[in-house]
């Protein structure tokens, strides 16, 4: 990491802040996380579709992937969707209901987005390290994620 976490919020939450639009201000910070977290080796944001019962993949920094839409229960992402809680993988090839984006990924960390109670998106990260996430990455991602509710 080449900043410390309360100072990569500061960025973020300036960037929540601004009157930059909500795709652009997603875009910025899944970029800023990339650069700034040497373990987070792709940031993705997905949004509820809720009458569709869908994941869909809104602003991502990372290598491309084919997992543009996700159905709510499926993954660790549709879990995090149904459970409204936090999940850390540090192992993905020991999560059974595992949605493989890359044969380099080694573990996930997804943390969801609440609005008024109700679950409306979630950000995504996966790492190509093994058991690289801490309480301090999720600490720090569930206040990004609080920032965040309003922009959805």
């Amino acid at each position: 990491m080449n900043i410390p976490f309360p100072t990569l919020l500061e960025k973020a939450i300036q960037l929540v802040n601004s009157e930059k639009s909500n795709q652009t201000v997603l875009f910025e910070i899944t970029k800023l996380l990339q650069q700034e977290v040497a373990h987070y080796n792709w940031v993705g944001f997905y949004a509820l579709d809720k009458p569709n019962a869908m994941l869909r993949l809104g602003p991502y920094s990372g290598l491309p992937t084919e997992h543009t839409e996700i159905p709510v229960g499926k993954g660790v992402c549709g879990q995090v969707a149904l459970s409204l809680k936090s999940k850390i993988v540090q192992d993905v090839r020991k999560e059974e209901n595992y949605i493989s984006c890359s044969i380099d990924v080694k573990s996930e960390i997804v943390i969801p987005i609440i609005k008024n109670g109700e679950f409306v998106a979630e950000i995504d990260i996966d790492s190509n390290t093994p058991s690289p996430f801490t309480a301090d990455d999720e600490e720090f991602l569930v206040r990004l994620c609080l920032a965040l509710a309003d922009r959805f």
